[in-house]
């Protein structure tokens, strides 16, 4: 008898303080996509936060936590202390910089989010991007799991 593996449970917490201000952001993303998304990603059972701001509050958490003053795409905040912890973390995702760069990468906003989603949600369980080979494996995982989704490879049209 061939067993599968049981997916990873996800709990999740989804805030949209934003929505008012992006309205077509809000249609785009629901909290059953972003679910779905993590879920893709995920390795391991997970608790994690995922909150949609506007610019004033993704640069203030930007320059607080990581000396950088101005808004960017996803920050992600891992809290897991060694490879055991179960995978738990806060995703904070910047709508206006998200949907700036959608329209300058030629691609719908909600594959946009899909990508960011991955690749905050791989950052969580300790994947980072600081070197190459990092970058390399990084990139290979969310476009992996982002055509399992059904979306473009977001690297392909990049020349490394």
């Amino acid at each position: 008898m061939n067993e599968k593996t049981p997916a990873p449970k996800l709990k999740l917490t989804f805030q949209f303080p934003a929505a008012k201000a992006f309205p077509e952001h809000k249609a785009a993303v629901s909290r059953a996509l972003v679910a779905s998304w993590i879920k893709a990603a995920l390795m391991a059972d997970g608790e994690l936060t995922v909150r949609l701001v506007d610019a004033d509050e993704g640069r203030v958490l930007n320059r607080t936590y990581r000396g950088k003053d101005y808004a960017t795409n996803v920050l992600t905040f891992a809290y897991a202390e060694s490879e055991d912890d179960p995978v738990s973390g806060d995703l904070v995702l910047c709508c206006p910089v998200i949907e700036r760069e959608a329209a300058e990468q030629g691609k719908p906003l909600v594959a946009h989010y899909a990508h960011m989603i991955v690749h905050g949600t791989l950052h969580a369980q300790g994947y980072d991007h600081e070197d190459d080979d990092e970058a390399q494996e990084m990139e290979a995982l969310e476009t992996q799991i982002l055509a399992r989704l059904g979306f473009a490879d977001p690297y392909g049209d990049r020349s490394r």
